[in-house]
Formats: C-alpha cells, structure tokens, sequence
C-alpha cells in the first residue's frame, strides 16, 4: 500500500530503523515495526482521503487496539524484545501526488 511506503519512508527519513512491514501473526497484523533508541514502535497506518467523514484517528477503535496487542505480544515473545514498546499512528492523507503526515507517538495506551 502507497501509504505505508510513505510512512515507513518518513520514519526512515527521521532515524527510525524499520524492522518489519505487515508482519502478521494469525489473522493479526503490525503495519510497521520500527526501532529507534531503546523503543520498539508498533506503527499503525490510517489513510483517509481529505473530507472523509471519518478521521484517520478514528479509526483505532478498541476492538481494532486488541488486535494490535495481540500481534505485539506474539512479535515480542517470538523476537525475544527486551526494549520499550509504544503504539503509535500514522495518519495518512493523500496531497498532491504524496501524502500529508500526522504522526502520533504513543497513540494507544496498553497495561501489559
């Protein structure tokens, strides 16, 4: 997808080391993970096109946040991850043949 390129390139662009993108476990999926520092950064990419009804944002519903964890528990447990992890959200606008980026550090909040 277009906009997940995007967004692992503007993570790139900005220090991040990309370790995987659209790592699936099951039926569960990690758009982007990223490293930078001690954090290991679980990235959620949203597109929506400008004056959809519904916000990039949005979109993270609970049922859509337990799924995440669930793929962040399986990519922990399988990497042996002994870094920080954080949820963040990349919300996605086409502009002008690219893209517009919000990014949201931290986005989600999980009690492990």
């Amino acid at each position: 997808m277009a906009a997940e390129r995007a967004a692992a390139e503007w993570l790139m662009a900005r220090g991040y080391g990309i370790l995987h993108t659209n790592w699936r476990s099951g039926r569960y999926e990690i758009d982007i993970v990223a490293e930078r520092g001690d954090t290991l950064h679980l990235v959620e990419v949203k597109c929506r096109r400008p004056g959809s009804l519904t916000a990039p944002e949005d979109a993270i519903t609970p049922a859509k946040f337990a799924a995440l964890q669930k793929a962040a528990a399986a990519y922990i447990a399988l990497y042996a991850i002994d870094l920080e992890v954080q949820f963040d959200l990349m919300a996605m606008t086409p502009s002008g043949g690219g893209f517009e980026v919000r990014y949201v550090p931290g986005a989600m909040t999980v009690s492990w």
